[in-house]
């Protein structure tokens, strides 16, 4: 399976949890393919996690449209997250602003190609 396929895979049940939590509100989901970092723009990379790089697979609910957008983060987005998470869990921090700005903006624009 390749990651594309994973990361599909992956997509399909988070939408799936997130409609059962949430009904009607979220009518669907798309993946920010994007290489560059949505919350800082370098080029997404590896995060250290317990000794192994992982990916930090992550989704917005982009309320305007109803979309859940899944999207990864570079390294070091993923890890000043993680961190100021275990500091303030359930407390978004500014770099989430960023990455909610980025994923809305790059779904407009997606639309935009797909109307035209």
């Amino acid at each position: 399976m390749t990651i594309e396929d994973q990361i599909e895979q992956a997509m399909i049940e988070m939408f799936a949890r997130t409609h059962a939590h949430f009904g009607k509100a979220v009518k669907g989901h798309w993946y920010y393919d994007n290489e560059a970092c949505p919350g800082c723009g370098r080029k997404v990379s590896p995060m250290q996690h317990k000794g192994s790089d992982a990916l930090s697979l992550n989704a917005y609910i982009y309320r305007k449209r109803g979309i859940l957008i899944g999207y990864i983060l570079c390294g070091r987005c993923a890890t000043e997250i993680h961190r100021a998470a275990k500091r303030n869990p359930g407390v978004q921090i500014a770099r989430h602003d960023i990455i909610e700005t980025t994923l809305g903006n790059a779904y407009e624009a997606h639309m935009n190609k797909m109307d035209a």
